[in-house]
């Protein structure tokens, strides 16, 4: 990769985590969290997401990669696997510190803008690229190795104009107060459909049934959400309940 571009990118990447972690911090003032436990989930987020955005990569580098820090700073990351990551490391991080304060939402826009400028800083950076197209916006990437003639699907534009999309609909949410609670959990699960249809404009291998590795890590993690959308709103109702 270009110099510049590299630079670029982790710059855009440095100017994201800023954007986000701030914004979250903002968020989580308005929720009855002590000033350490706001602090310990924005970092418990943080790194859960750094972590399981590398993981998928362990199986090529191996414990080496992780010994001596290579893999940390390679390229290479997946959206998917730091959002399980980091949702996974806040609900331990809570279940640890006894925190029974729903924080999903405060979480909700940050990620959808986290993801958004992450997707423009892989476009910057040549990679997550598409299938071969002939349509007409399709793009050269050099890291594809193919020719210049070869064109392909730019799908972190289509991603980052569904996470855009995302944005618009979450700050309507937040003002609204839709789907109070449940914020995060509307925003992933509506990213994980997508994802999984644009698995199929995407040059992953098909592991079986024809589908990726990422169309079966969507659809394990859509049925985990909805299970703990159930769980959340049977809580709920029995809060209701005893109120009453």
């Amino acid at each position: 990769m270009n110099i510049w571009i590299r630079l670029s990118y982790s710059v855009l990447m440095l100017v994201t985590i800023s954007i986000a972690f701030i914004l979250l911090r903002k968020n989580q003032h308005k929720l009855a969290l002590t000033p350490h436990q706001r602090l310990s989930l924005a970092l418990s987020a943080f790194i859960g997401t750094m972590i399981g955005a590398k993981l998928p990569f362990l199986g090529q580098q191996g414990m080496e990669g992780v010994a001596t820090g290579t893999i940390w700073f390679a390229d290479g990351k997946t959206i998917l696997g730091g959002i399980f990551g980091g949702y996974l490391t806040i609900e331990v991080v809570k279940w640890i510190q006894g925190i029974c304060v729903s924080t999903g939402d405060s979480f909700a826009l940050p990620v959808a803008i986290a993801v958004f400028m992450g997707r423009i800083g892989c476009f910057i950076g040549g990679c997550c690229f598409g299938t071969v197209t002939e349509l007409p916006w399709g793009v050269h990437f050099p890291l594809s190795g193919d020719s210049r003639e070869v064109l392909r699907h730019p799908t972190q534009l289509y991603e980052a104009a569904f996470h855009l999309f995302g944005i618009l609909v979450l700050v309507l949410a937040q003002r609204n107060n839709w789907w109070a609670n449940q914020r995060l959990k509307v925003y992933l699960l509506a990213y994980l459909a997508y994802r999984f249809l644009s698995e199929w404009i995407r040059p992953e291998d098909r592991v079986f049934l024809g589908l990726t590795l990422y169309q079966f890590a969507s659809i394990g993690m859509a049925i985990g959400l909805m299970i703990l959308w159930v769980r959340d709103e049977r809580y709920r109702m029995s809060e209701v309940m005893v109120s009453e």
